[in-house]
């Protein structure tokens, strides 16, 4: 038997739900941060990799979440 049913997805802010993490990754050589609760340890590393690398001006920000599904 098959069944239709109508799911829900949303951001889970549960108490008991994982927290957002950040990182970094350099664009140009795919070098990357740590992963962090605190967005700024990958500000940081940007700032420590474009010292080292200056002709390195592109990253991209990477941002997990948890989600949370149910049937409606």
């Amino acid at each position: 038997m098959i069944r239709h049913a109508d799911w829900t997805v949303q951001p889970d802010h549960e108490p008991d739900a994982k927290p957002h993490t950040y990182a970094q990754e350099c664009d140009l050589c795919g070098e990357g941060s740590t992963r962090s609760t605190d967005q700024e340890v990958g500000t940081l590393w940007i700032l420590e990799h474009v010292r080292t690398n200056p002709s390195h001006h592109s990253y991209t920000q990477i941002v997990k979440r948890t989600f949370r599904t149910w049937m409606r």
